[in-house]
Formats: C-alpha cells, structure tokens, sequence
C-alpha cells in the first residue's frame, strides 16, 4: 500500500500544484490560478492550505486564507481519478482543524453548476448568501456561501465525536497521515 499524507504546502509543492490544476481546471476549459498566487500559497499560507500526497505524488489540494476571523476558503481540487475517495474529507480535515478556534466564519465561492462543491459546502453548514456577478472575470458567476459560528461549532463537535482532532490537533501544522483512507 502506498503512503498517503496530507500535509502544509511547502515551497516545493509548487510545480505539483500547477499540474494539478491543469488536470482538475485546464481540461475542463476552466480558468486555472495564476502562477504568482500559488507561489505566494507555498511560501507564505502554509497553516491554511494543504496538500494531499499519495506514493509521492500530488492527489488534491486546498487552499484557504484567514484575515483576522474570517477565512476565504479559495480552492478544492482533486485529481480526476481520487475524486470521490476519501481525500476530499482529509483535505477538509486538516483544513477544519487549522481553522477551529481561529475563525468564526469560512466563506466559500463556487460556479451554480457545481452540484458536488455546493452539496459538500452544505454538508459543511455552509448556507448559500449571495451571488456575485463577473467575479474572476466578465461572464463569470459565483455563489457565495459562509459557514457561520454555530456551523463550525458543530463540525467541531461532530469530528471530536469521531475522534478525528483533539486539544492536541487544534494548530495543525503537521502531517496528516491517511493510512487506511480509499
């Protein structure tokens, strides 16, 4: 069995991050993050953006920014063969517990087409609160949806229930390791 990690970005994700979204967004004729972001994503946002590896490569990765409560969850994506596997929910693991205790509301944007992203955002608590009209550009339209205080103090409760974070895994800032995920 092959090693699966989900981990901080690092510097060195870079290139990896790039091809993965030219197989999840490029393909599909999607728009894919510019070149400068993602740098600035694996060298300065490493406590709130993760990468999920599996047998050394790249599987999926998240990407999320906090200012002062409130963070701006930009990016999920997958690889197009582990989508429907559990890296979605490790992704969202790891992220959920870098922000417990940090913020009091995540924010979320995503095409109206997108049932899987708006049905995962709703699973999250997320309530869809607007639209926004040309937001990456003329034509482009997104919902916007947030998870509020009382949302997350119920993902918190859920995963304790679970036994998926602790006191202990509240700053995380190490690795994840997903031995027997799908």
């Amino acid at each position: 069995m092959s090693e699966k990690t989900v981990r901080p970005l690092r510097s060195d994700d870079y290139d990896a991050l790039m091809r993965l979204e030219d197989e999840v967004f490029g393909r599909e004729g999607e728009s894919v993050l510019g070149p400068y972001y993602v740098r600035l994503c694996c060298e300065f946002f490493q406590q709130t953006c993760f990468i999920a590896v599996e047998g050394g490569r790249a599987v999926g990765y998240v990407l999320c920014f906090v200012r002062e409560r409130e963070a701006y969850c930009t990016t999920l994506a997958v690889a197009p063969e582990m989508q429907g596997t559990r890296v979605t929910f490790q992704l969202l693991r790891a992220l959920t517990g870098a922000l417990l205790g940090k913020v009091d509301s995540c924010w979320f944007t995503v095409k109206e087409d997108n049932a899987a992203a708006r049905s995962l955002h709703a699973a999250l608590g997320a309530t869809e609160v607007g639209v926004r009209e040309d937001f990456y550009g003329p034509g482009d339209r997104r919902l916007v949806s947030r998870i509020d205080e009382r949302g997350f103090s119920r993902i918190e409760k859920r995963l304790r229930r679970l036994g998926l974070i602790d006191e202990a895994a509240r700053p995380v800032a190490a690795t994840h390791s997903l031995a027997g995920a799908a």
